[in-house]
């Protein structure tokens, strides 16, 4: 008999999961509170080891058809313009890691996953809220509104950083504020000067402060963005608003012309404030009895290491992974579903740790900068390179 998962949430982590668990053989039903899906946001970096699962799920081509396949990502200077360090991209990485490194759109992804989640059958139920869960030894039991309660064999909540499932699960409070703020924009490149104009990734390092670039959209538009310390204004949970450039270009007082030419030539930018958890502590933070977390819900982190979404895929094709086994008769699902969080817990964990070590290095001052940058410069590749995040899990 077929096996019912709700998801819990339609960005790119419950898509993902949806998708994965109707590889697997379930029934998937997903909730989504918006009238309509849609992704916000700008551009996102995905590295080898989540473009492999993308490969594995048979999106190769659409995913080829909207990214963009950056030859290098290079560190510059945001204070003198120097280049520091580089990593080769492109074939290097398929050679290393056996699937190449891409830059897309959060939209263009959105779209190819939810193209294929509603090719595998999944049920979609837009404008749909969860009000609460309920679970015993044989059911997990959701309501939504005032529609009749739905039983199924798996709740997941994929329902991102603000996660009501995660509160109804751990009770743990809220994200906490990080005191990092989060200027994104997109421009055509085609209206840009040419010498601002790039196909690579580049990350800008200053005092306080760094700055990144990527094509997304094929290569036709620049996706950046620039975090800098500073406080939330206003609300944490009205985190997207609109914003000048002027702001932007205060914060970067001191960096070079070429960079403040670059955030000059953007029209709009858009603010957010930073959030995360601290890293997870445990399995229990991933999963209990038949409702597990995933993506930002279970390990929201900081994006220094640009792995936010690939680790919410991952967990996906490891929660796939384990609910194709709910077939044999020697296996319940609470059982799954610890085997998912121990399987997920302690690489969430890392890669939440050391994003936040980044953050600390990117925006490091005095000796520790001028320490940096000697070693960027010494070791190059072999430092920017991350052999146990790209050849994992």
């Amino acid at each position: 008999m077929t096996q019912q998962a709700l998801i819990a949430g339609g960005g790119i982590g419950g898509l993902a999961a949806a998708l994965s668990s109707a590889r697997a053989g379930w029934d998937v039903r997903l909730y989504e509170r918006a009238p309509v899906f849609s992704e916000v946001g700008a551009g996102i970096q995905l590295g080898p080891n989540v473009v492999r699962v993308l490969h594995n799920w048979g999106l190769a081509d659409g995913l080829a058809r909207v990214a963009a396949f950056p030859r290098q990502l290079e560190v510059r200077s945001a204070i003198s313009g120097q280049t520091l360090g580089r990593l080769r991209l492109g074939e290097v990485m398929v050679q290393r890691y056996g699937a190449p490194y891409v830059t897309v759109h959060r939209a263009d992804l959105h779209a190819l996953l939810l193209s294929a989640v509603q090719r595998a059958g999944v049920t979609l139920k837009l404008n749909h809220t969860l009000s609460r869960f309920t679970q015993d030894v044989n059911t997990v039991t959701v309501q939504s509104g005032d529609d009749p309660p739905v039983e199924a064999e798996v709740l997941v909540g994929a329902d991102g950083l603000w996660s009501p499932v995660r509160q109804w699960l751990l009770g743990d409070g809220p994200p906490r504020s990080i005191g990092h703020l989060a200027y994104r924009a997109l421009v055509r490149q085609a209206d840009l000067p040419q010498t601002l104009r790039s196909l690579d990734v580049t990350a800008w390092l200053g005092p306080r402060l760094h700055v990144v670039q990527y094509p997304v959209h094929g290569g036709e538009w620049l996706n950046l963005v620039a975090i800098a310390q500073g406080s939330a204004p206003g609300e944490l949970d009205n985190w997207d608003r609109g914003t000048e450039a002027q702001d932007l270009l205060s914060a970067l007082t001191g960096t070079c012309v070429t960079l403040q030419n670059l955030v000059r030539a953007i029209p709009a930018w858009r603010l957010w404030a930073l959030c995360d958890r601290p890293p997870m502590q445990g399995a229990h933070e991933h999963a209990r009895g038949r409702v597990a977390l995933l993506g930002d819900a279970a390990h929201p982190m900081r994006p220094y290491l640009a792995q936010g979404a690939g680790m919410a895929i991952e967990d996906a094709a490891e929660l796939g992974r384990v609910l194709a086994q709910a077939l044999d008769p020697a296996f319940d699902v609470p059982t799954l579903l610890n085997r998912y969080a121990l399987n997920r817990w302690q690489r969430n964990a890392l890669v939440q740790k050391r994003a936040i070590r980044n953050g600390q290095i990117f925006h490091a001052d005095g000796m520790v900068r001028w320490g940096r940058d000697m070693s960027m410069k010494l070791l190059g590749e072999r430092l920017l390179d991350v052999p146990w995040l790209y050849g994992g899990p």
